[in-house]
C-alpha cells in the first residue's frame, strides 16, 4: 500500500527498453469503483499534451521509481477514449471536504492510501484543529469533486480519534461533543471564486497580437494557385487540430492553475489556485499561453 505522495514525482521506466519515458505527474481517479484508474505523466514532448499510463499496466511502485513493460503502455489524449470521462470529471478527493450523511464536517481529506491494483485502502482526515485520522474505503459513500461523503460508521470511527481526551465513560459524552465541531469548517467553504472576475476586463486589449497569425494562410496561394489538393490536406489537419484542441479544452476545464500564469507583458491570465474557466481558456489561447497553463494545472 502505498501513499499518493510516494508514487508522484517518481520516474518512469520502461524495463525492455531500459530508459526514462517521464515522470508521474497526477492521479486520475474513478470515483465510482473506489480506485487509481491511471497515472497522468510528464514528460519530453509535454507540449504535446496529456499522457497517462492505465494502472493496470504499471508493474511496480517502487521507493525510486515506477516500472512499465515498455512506451506502448503511454497512451496520449488521442489514444485515451475510455477514461475521457474520468479526466472531464477530474475528481481529485484530496482537498475535498469530508462530510457525514448528517451533514457534520469532519475535515479535510490530506491523503490516499493506494493498493497494489489501486484500489483506495484508506483516507486520511486532518480536522480543523490539525489531528488527523484514518477512514477505511468502505466507509465512505461517495467520492465527489469537492465533498467526499462518509457513512454514519465512518463518522463515529473518526469521533473517537479527533476526541481522546474524553473519560472513557459513556459514548453519550462523545456524541454530545461532536457537534461542537460543526461550528468551525463552516468558515472555510467559500475559497476561491472572488479573484475570477476582476481580470476579465484585463484582457481585452490583448487580441491584436494573434492577428499576424492569419497571413501565413496566403503564403499556399500565391505559389500554388492551381492545386487543390493541398488545400483538402490542410482542411483535414485543420479539422484533426480542433478536434485535438477541443479535447484538451475540455481536459482543462474546472481544474486549478498550479501557479500564476501571466502574458509576456505581465498581465495575469489566472492566479494560483484558481479555477480554469473559459474565459481563463480564451486568454491563453490568445497570449499564446494554452500549452504553459495545460502543463501547470492541478
Amino acid at each position: 500500500m502505498k501513499k499518493s505522495v510516494e508514487i508522484l514525482g517518481l520516474p518512469i521506466i520502461s524495463i525492455t527498453e531500459g530508459r526514462e519515458l517521464g515522470m508521474s505527474k497526477t492521479l486520475l481517479i474513478d470515483a465510482k469503483n473506489g480506485l487509481v484508474a491511471a497515472i497522468t505523466i510528464e514528460d519530453a514532448d509535454w507540449y504535446r499534451g496529456v499522457k497517462l499510463i492505465p494502472y493496470d499496466s504499471v508493474i511496480a511502485i517502487g521507493d525510486d521509481a515506477v516500472t512499465i513493460t515498455n512506451s506502448e503502455n503511454i497512451l496520449t489524449l488521442d489514444d485515451a477514449g475510455d477514461f475521457e470521462n474520468l479526466l472531464d470529471e477530474n475528481i481529485r478527493v484530496i482537498g475535498t471536504k469530508a462530510i457525514t450523511k448528517s451533514g457534520t464536517i469532519q475535515g479535510n481529506i490530506s491523503e490516499l492510501y493506494i493498493g497494489d491494483d489501486g484500489k483506495i485502502e484508506k483516507c486520511e482526515i486532518t480536522a480543523p484543529d490539525g489531528t488527523s485520522s484514518d477512514i477505511a474505503c468502505d466507509q465512505i459513500s461517495i467520492f465527489g469533486k469537492q465533498v467526499t461523503v462518509i457513512d454514519p460508521a465512518g463518522a463515529e470511527k473518526k469521533n473517537d480519534s479527533v476526541m481522546p481526551k474524553a473519560a472513557p465513560a459513556p459514548k453519550a459524552e462523545e456524541i454530545k461533543a461532536a457537534p461542537e465541531v460543526k461550528a468551525e469548517p463552516k468558515v472555510e467553504a467559500k475559497p476561491e471564486v472572488k479573484a475570477e472576475p476582476a481580470k476579465a476586463e484585463t484582457i481585452k486589449t490583448e487580441p491584436a497580437h494573434e492577428a499576424p497569425k492569419a497571413e501565413p494562410q496566403k503564403e499556399a496561394p500565391k505559389t500554388e494557385a492551381p492545386k487543390t489538393a493541398p488545400a483538402a490536406d490542410t482542411t483535414k489537419q485543420a479539422a484533426a487540430d480542433k478536434a485535438t484542441e477541443e479535447r484538451h479544452r475540455r481536459f482543462l476545464l474546472g481544474k486549478k492553475a498550479a501557479r500564476t500564469i501571466k502574458m509576456d507583458n505581465g498581465i495575469v491570465i489566472v492566479e494560483a489556485g484558481q479555477d480554469i474557466t473559459e474565459e481563463v481558456l480564451q486568454k491563453a489561447k490568445l497570449a499564446n499561453k494554452f500549452i504553459e497553463l495545460s502543463m501547470n494545472v492541478q
